[in-house]
């Protein structure tokens, strides 16, 4: 039984090959420029522990920084790509394993990002070291599926405030917003329609917009609005790129609806904002456009 799928030193790997060979492995990795394909059957959380890496699925595209994680649905197929010095660890999740995990703290896991700390960070390292080493990882998986509960504990309090009168309906609410929540992370570098959202998650879209205004405090559209500006901010501080191209790059039609959105999120002009991040001096080594979405 394949236990570990690890692509390593530029190695690219697709689990959707090996899906006849038998069960799909439930421990993963990428380092070092590797890639790795994930098949749509699992639900599959990855944590980046050194580096980065690049994360491309039907929700979009992430770039992942050292200490965060980020979690998909089973048919998202997100494809991970380490960076040069990167280092990434996954888990492929069935059905089951999840319904096992609900059973043990009466929670579930969910689509979504968020960050760890050093110590969490070495923990999970740990567990998930452990389930590989145990030689049957889908019955050794206990410790590390409550770890990646445990990370994301804040969640429960949304779960509470989604509409249904069961607590599976409010689970079942709650993980369709965090998918749309995070389609909306994936493509800040477009307009994203709030259609889009609406059948992405299987509702209405006058259901969706409601929902995702009590539970979030904050429209899908000001989200969107949001996540660009924050896009545009980072183009702004990482790269060389021209104001008009920050621009469109963040999906803003033209610069005078971008210069007055800019400066009334950051109360300065994009200019001012490049000067005051302190950015890269001239001719020295920068990001190219090519490199960011």
């Amino acid at each position: 039984m394949r236990q570990l799928s690890l692509a390593d030193r530029g190695q690219s790997l697709s689990l959707n090959k090996i899906v006849d060979d038998g069960p799909l492995p439930t421990c993963l990795g990428v380092a070092r420029l590797g890639s790795l394909q994930t098949a749509g059957s699992t639900f599959t959380v990855w944590m980046q522990l050194r580096g980065s890496a690049w994360v491309e699925s039907k929700e979009g595209r992430f770039r992942l920084r050292q200490r965060e994680w980020i979690a998909f649905e089973k048919e998202s197929r997100p494809m991970i790509q380490a960076g040069r010095d990167g280092l990434c660890i996954g888990l492929s999740l069935t059905p089951e394993a999840l319904r096992a995990l609900g059973e043990l703290v009466d929670s579930s896991l969910y689509a979504g990002r968020g960050s760890m700390s050093r110590g969490e960070a070495r923990v999970a390292l740990r567990l998930w070291r452990d389930a590989l080493a145990s030689g049957q990882p889908a019955q050794a998986l206990r410790p590390v599926l409550l770890h990646l509960a445990s990370l994301q504990h804040g969640m429960a309090t949304g779960v509470q405030r989604c509409p249904g009168r069961s607590r599976v309906r409010k689970r079942q609410v709650f993980g369709r917003m965090q998918r749309a929540r995070l389609y909306l992370e994936g493509n800040s570098h477009r307009v994203v329609r709030i259609g889009e959202l609406a059948e992405l998650t299987n509702f209405s879209s006058w259901y969706l917009s409601k929902t995702f205004q009590s539970l979030y405090e904050e429209s899908p559209q000001s989200l969107s609005a949001r996540l660009r500006l924050e896009r545009a901010a980072d183009l702004l501080r990482d790269t060389d790129m021209m104001i008009g191209e920050v621009a469109a790059a963040s999906g803003f039609d033209n610069c005078c609806s971008f210069a007055r959105a800019f400066r009334a999120r950051y109360g300065q002009s994009a200019s001012g904002f490049r000067q005051s991040a302190g950015t890269l001096p001239p001719n020295s080594a920068k990001p190219s456009v090519a490199s960011r979405k």
